[in-house]
């Protein structure tokens, strides 16, 4: 089993340390994890999101996965990558700045609209009922999909969009379409099912089970003892697989 999407208590909202994850992880069953944990963004001014690492945390973070990436190595593999947001105005110095670091990969995980401290920047978790914001969202992930810098898209069904349900779905139809011709495999997201969040959105997994795009599995681990929550994770697959999706059993971690 794998699972390339775990926090990390640098982000100030989840819970262990990096060393419960990997033995809860291992007690599992899972035979390849990733830590990607919210990447330190760089922001031009004094904002600075309260969800994420920061810039001088992240040679720590990096240093302490390798480590225990070695230590580990006859028992599990681990994967160091970072959960990252497409900011346009600011994406090109991201990479820049990860760039010395040689992490394995990055996941699309888009939780706000343009570049998060612009002004009527979006968090894409809450209610909204503007198609303004909705289609944002769409051309902005696409956006950042056709940048090639992705392994997967997380929770693409994040955006809590809660008008018109024949506009969503025609919008979203649309979207998944286009995600598929990019050929990015889609996390149906543990968390939000584990939480009962607004996302797995069943509409939304409906389109991508007719439209037949690749899926994954992301727990975003945010406590170690989700990797130990098979239950909850068996209803998740069930509800899955009565929609006709069968996840990927296996993606590689290609840079």
């Amino acid at each position: 089993m794998q699972n390339f999407h775990t926090h990390t208590y640098r982000c100030h909202h989840a819970k262990g340390t990096d060393r419960d994850y990997i033995e809860a992880a291992i007690k599992a069953g899972y035979t390849e994890i990733g830590f990607s944990d919210h990447v330190p963004y760089l922001f031009p001014t004094d904002y600075y999101s309260n969800f994420r690492m920061k810039p001088a945390e992240t040679a720590e973070y990096v240093n302490t996965i390798r480590k225990l990436q070695e230590e580990y190595k006859d028992e599990i593999t681990i994967r160091l990558g970072f959960e990252a947001e497409y900011y346009p105005q600011l994406f090109n110095n991201l990479l820049g700045f990860l760039k010395p670091f040689n992490y394995d990969y990055l996941i699309l995980g888009q939780h706000y609209t343009k570049n998060e401290f612009d002004e009527n920047s979006f968090y894409s978790g809450h209610e909204t009922k503007s198609a303004e914001i909705l289609d944002t969202y769409i051309n902005q992930t696409l956006e950042a999909v056709k940048t090639g810098a992705f392994l997967y898209f997380a929770h693409p069904d994040l955006i809590n969009y809660t008008g018109n349900k024949k506009m969503y779905e025609e919008k979203m139809r649309y979207f998944v379409k286009e995600l598929k011709k990019l050929d990015i495999p889609l996390e149906c997201n543990f968390l939000g099912f584990w939480d009962k969040r607004n996302y797995p959105n069943k509409t939304f997994w409906r389109l991508v089970a007719e439209e037949q795009n690749p899926v994954v599995i992301g727990l975003d681990a945010h406590q170690p003892e989700v990797y130990l929550d098979k239950n909850r994770l068996d209803k998740m697959k069930k509800f899955l697989d009565e929609l006709g999706i069968k996840p990927m059993k296996k993606l590689d971690v290609i840079k």
